[in-house]
């Protein structure tokens, strides 16, 4: 079978730090030469794959300031259906953009829905529903206006991730500093508990980084380590006594919580979009509706198993599990069109 994977092209694939969707493009990508296929990725020329490259734009338009990024997105995914002939099947993880060109090839396209950016969104997809073979990342991130093939949660790649038995004593938020995410209520669940605690992440927001978390910084119960890369992440992941995850919004799946819970540190979240799915309360983390109800539970910590929650998350999130899942919508699409062909 010969696939593209059409990635994103906000950062390079796989991302030097931030960028979840590039991730998954090329967990996906890697995934999928593992398990055999022809794989090719549509991606930054900067990008790196175990499959074939092709590009047309030479870096991430979120690293290359003085770039149109429309520009550079139009030119990246005219690039590759122009070439859809050449291969059996297309899995787009770029949005809603490339589904104009999909009653314009023959070849099949896969849509993973990484989320919507807003419902006005939505029309693009329902004129596409008849054959935009949709998969979501959650069940909790579903519309009920549109029809999908399947749900496949992000995977990722174990191996990146340690098991760590005897954590230090910090709590952690690695995330995009953003107030949907909760940065504030990381700083204040940590406030209130008397503990440590360090934030990583991409500052999406610059003013609410200088209002809301700077004043608190000092380097020693709170601190910003920066946007850290792969070997960071994990040291600080596995590190962790808890990953602090009080979000504000109806996340559609959430990569940081699988990372955490695979080096086996529980999370602490709000009760919000797919965490009922991705955290098993009481047993990988807690579920919360507040800061103060996620204070409460901080002193419950140590009886949380992590040994159990890293089986669990390696189960549930690993790049190889994803792959199985996606091998079999992609065989379904691919009989499907022998049969009505």
């Amino acid at each position: 079978m010969k696939v593209a994977v059409l990635a994103p092209i906000a950062w390079r694939t796989p991302p030097r730090r931030y960028g979840p969707w590039e991730q998954v493009a090329a967990n996906v990508a890697d995934g999928m030469v593992a398990a055999g296929l022809d794989v090719t990725l549509f991606a930054t020329a900067d990008s790196f794959t175990d499959g074939k490259l092709q590009a047309i734009v030479p870096k991430g338009y979120a690293e290359t300031p003085e770039a149109d990024p429309k520009v550079l997105e139009y030119q990246h995914i005219s690039f590759a259906m122009e070439q859809a002939g050449d291969f059996d099947l297309i899995h787009n993880h770029f949005d809603f953009m490339p589904l104009a060109y999909s009653r314009l090839i023959s070849t099949p396209i896969i849509t993973t829905i990484h989320g919507f950016s807003s419902p006005k969104i939505l029309p693009v997809y329902q004129r596409f529903n008849d054959i935009g073979h949709y998969v979501s990342i959650s069940g909790a991130d579903r519309s009920p206006e549109l029809d999908y093939i399947g749900t496949v949660y992000n995977g990722i790649d174990t191996d990146d991730f340690t098991f760590n038995a005897k954590p230090e004593d910090y709590l952690l938020y690695f995330g995009r500093i953003h107030p949907d995410k909760g940065t504030s209520e990381a700083v204040q669940i940590a406030q209130l508990s008397e503990r440590r605690l360090i934030i990583s992440g991409l500052i999406q927001d610059q003013d609410y980084f200088d209002r809301r978390i700077a004043p608190y910084l000092d380097d020693e119960q709170i601190m910003y380590v920066g946007n850290s890369g792969p070997e960071k992440r994990d040291e600080l992941l596995s590190g962790a006594l808890a990953l602090l995850h009080p979000i504000s919004f109806e996340e559609p799946f959430g990569l940081s919580v699988a990372e955490a819970m695979c080096c086996g540190t529980p999370v602490v979240a709000f009760k919000k979009g797919s965490m009922p799915e991705l955290i098993e309360n009481g047993k990988t983390g807690f579920l919360v509706k507040d800061v103060d109800a996620a204070v409460a539970v901080i002193e419950k910590i140590g009886g949380i198993s992590r040994h159990y929650t890293a089986k669990r998350a390696r189960k549930l999130f690993s790049r190889e599990r994803m792959i199985e899942d996606y091998l079999q919508l992609y065989e379904e699409v691919l009989r499907a069109r022998v049969l009505y062909t």
